[in-house]
């Protein structure tokens, strides 16, 4: 990029670019990240609205954030430029946290937010493959440095693991009758793009299997990139990381898309809000009492508003917790 690009790029993801519940990621935030020199981890960079958003609000904040994506990087460096050393920008998937912090010297911090499965960027950009709606080589991969593509998966796994993934990421109750038309089709021609992976789920479900829960794509699609990048594995190794780096008042706060993710997210934040005595105990000893506090009673949801100013809003789960204890 040469003269004015820089300003003129940062402009337009400003404009294009609206975070998931933005407000209330930051008040849940707010009260860990008010005093001098907090550290505060964002650990699903994107397109770095969040992650302005942070330290636009938090002026004595520092920030750490981490993402897979090359490209995101890239166009997230430009956008918080004006931040200088406030920001340090990571290639590193999520799940690497305390890696990425001991590298650092930050061994404890007091604010993670985590805004889980695919950017904005990767759907909007056609050819990485992330979106059912337009045609586009089945990539998939959030680092497009490394892995199996979606194409390759569709090509190379046995029918019995491919009908395991679509079951067990994607929840579709039709993983058989899809998965033997891919095995059918890629015996006359491997698969290298969306548009006859989308024709072919159409062909092979089913009318009343089309008539609910939206595109007949979507479980598929959503299957294959949860295959391709690892999420629920990472997403289970990086949400206790999360709960082991922050310090004492710190707090995590997550979105996710599916239940899958939200799932995992709620379970580890209940183990650590939970009593772990024996039973029996007439007096409770400290290291058995709860070292989280939750910030939600159940899972937020985002309110129409906020649905209406980003669509992709709609699916979204809100979920945080506190540390009100140090390990002993």
């Amino acid at each position: 990029m040469r003269g004015g690009a820089p300003d003129l790029e940062r402009a337009a993801l400003s404009q294009r670019h609206v975070p998931v519940m933005l407000q209330r990621c930051l008040d849940m935030l707010a009260p860990a990240l008010t005093e001098p020199g907090a550290v505060v981890v964002d650990c699903t960079l994107g397109l770095g609205g969040h992650s302005e958003a942070l330290l636009t609000r938090f002026p004595e904040a520092r920030l750490i954030a981490l993402d897979r994506d090359k490209e995101a990087l890239r166009l997230s460096g430009e956008r918080l430029a004006p931040f200088g050393e406030r920001a340090t920008l990571v290639h590193a998937v999520y799940d690497e946290l305390p890696d990425v912090l001991e590298r650092l010297g930050t061994p404890r911090v007091q604010g993670v937010l985590f805004d889980l499965g695919v950017s904005s960027m990767q759907l909007d950009e056609a050819d990485r493959g992330f979106a059912y709606a337009q045609d586009a080589p089945l990539d998939m991969r959030m680092d497009q440095s490394t892995g199996m593509s979606a194409a390759e998966v569709l090509n190379t796994y046995p029918p019995g693991e491919l009908v395991r993934i679509l079951r067990a990421y994607g929840e579709e109750k039709q993983a058989k009758r899809i998965v033997s038309a891919i095995v059918r089709e890629r015996e006359k021609e491997p698969f290298s793009n969306s548009a006859r992976l989308v024709e072919l789920i159409r062909d092979a479900l089913p009318q009343a299997a089309k008539r609910t829960g939206g595109n007949p794509s979507k479980r598929t699609f959503q299957a294959l990139r949860i295959e391709v990048n690892g999420e629920l594995a990472s997403v289970e190794r990086a949400i206790p990381a999360a709960v082991d780096a922050i310090a004492l008042g710190g707090r995590v706060a997550v979105l996710s898309y599916q239940s899958l993710e939200d799932r995992i997210v709620k379970q580890v934040f209940a183990a650590g809000a939970a009593n772990t005595a024996p039973p029996g105990l007439p007096v409770v000893p400290e290291r058995y009492q709860p070292r989280l506090k939750l910030l939600t009673r159940g899972a937020e949801l985002p309110t129409e508003e906020e649905v209406a100013e980003n669509r992709r809003a709609a699916p979204a789960r809100l979920r945080g917790v506190q540390r009100i204890r140090e390990d002993v």
